[in-house]
């Protein structure tokens, strides 16, 4: 494994810049996502530590040594696609065995490497097998186990569990982790699913139109977003325009036409600097409804997203409309019902005005 390092990394494609001066540190041993929308430059990130494409400019090192120059057979790196990429008319052991051909290795040792692959993802004896003749989540596990038979120094996955259905998606995820952890490859993990970039890795770098919003754990993140967009991208968020009409050494003070007052935590405005307008941000599950009469603000029930358990409400403050997600007790409030909203301000965000997009 190997610590990798982009130093103001570009590519441009004609007048398209595809990423702009990308400054990030994949450290050694860990899972680091990129997530964000399609077209804001993870997967170019991806391609181009993988040699697939090109940099326009700046330097991509893995260890100590620059790689730009270095070609994709000689980076040592493992791929894995959400395609799959397998060969058809080869067997699994076959498909597994591709990478080792190239590197010399003897043949005896071939079908132990497999072998031992092969129980990593936990697919003992389907050396004989075809593609066609295992499921999805199968065919993706092999897609894995051809990658890291290698034994490479960075483990490269683009969007591997997209083609997935839902339940099969969820349950991958928790072992490619789990194989990750085991195997104890550095690993660069890309997508646009914000569930699965909060519950595999140890760190996410958001990204949009091309440059790096934040860099952060997932509770960093999600918790303490660096601006509106981070935001709106991981999670379901409110965003109300406020004034900035008081600060301390702990506390910047917000007000909104919606619930007055606020005094957000200091280490939850670190972007804010000393503007006089901002966004108060609060999670939709942060907002707790109670019966018209108790403390918070006044809304109207719009809509009811009923989930079991748990209950997605669109609500209307004033001429504000917000959600938020409650757990229900015995029943949800309904539609047209009036409500109490309230909010913990050590829940809340300050964020600048002027990157709310």
């Amino acid at each position: 494994m190997a610590r990798v390092q982009l130093v103001d990394l570009r590519k441009t494609f004609g007048a398209v810049q595809a990423v702009s001066r990308a400054n990030v540190v994949f450290e050694e041993g860990s899972f680091t996502t990129l997530l964000g929308p399609s077209g804001c430059g993870k997967t170019t990130i991806l391609r181009m530590v993988s040699g697939l494409e090109t940099p326009t400019s700046g330097d991509i090192l893995i260890g100590d040594k620059r790689i730009n120059d270095v070609p994709i057979h000689k980076r040592n790196l493992g791929l894995v696609f959400q395609n799959y990429a397998l060969f058809p008319h080869r067997t699994i052991g076959e498909n597994i065995a591709f990478g080792l051909k190239y590197r010399d290795v003897p043949k005896e040792d071939v079908a132990r490497k497999i072998k031992e692959s092969l129980d990593i993802v936990r697919l003992p004896g389907v050396e004989d097998r075809y593609p066609s003749q295992l499921s999805g989540g199968q065919q993706q596990r092999i897609a894995l186990a051809r990658a890291i038979v290698i034994e490479p120094d960075v483990l490269l996955l683009d969007e591997p569990l997209s083609a997935l259905d839902a339940n099969l998606r969820e349950d991958m995820r928790v072992e490619l982790k789990a194989i990750q952890d085991r195997i104890g490859v550095t690993s660069i993990f890309v997508t646009h699913d914000q569930s699965e970039a909060l519950a595999m890795s140890d760190k996410i770098i958001v990204m949009s139109a091309g440059q790096v919003e934040q860099i952060g754990t997932p509770e960093e993140v999600y918790n303490r977003p660096a601006s509106a967009f981070v935001a709106r991208f991981l999670g379901a968020s409110n965003l109300l325009d406020a004034q900035v009409v008081g600060r301390d050494k702990n506390h910047v003070v917000l007000e909104t036409p919606e619930f007055g007052k606020t005094a957000v935590p200091l280490s939850h405005a670190a972007t804010l600097g000393q503007a006089e307008r901002a966004k108060l941000m609060i999670r939709a599950e942060k907002l707790t409804l109670g019966p018209k009469g108790n403390s918070g603000a006044e809304a109207v029930v719009e809509t009811v997203d009923y989930q079991g358990q748990l209950a997605r409400y669109f609500l209307r403050v004033g001429d504000t409309q917000m959600q938020a997600m409650n757990m229900i007790d015995e029943k949800p409030f309904l539609a047209g019902e009036t409500v109490s909203l309230s909010l913990n301000p050590n829940a809340c965000s300050a964020l600048p005005e002027d990157k709310q997009e």
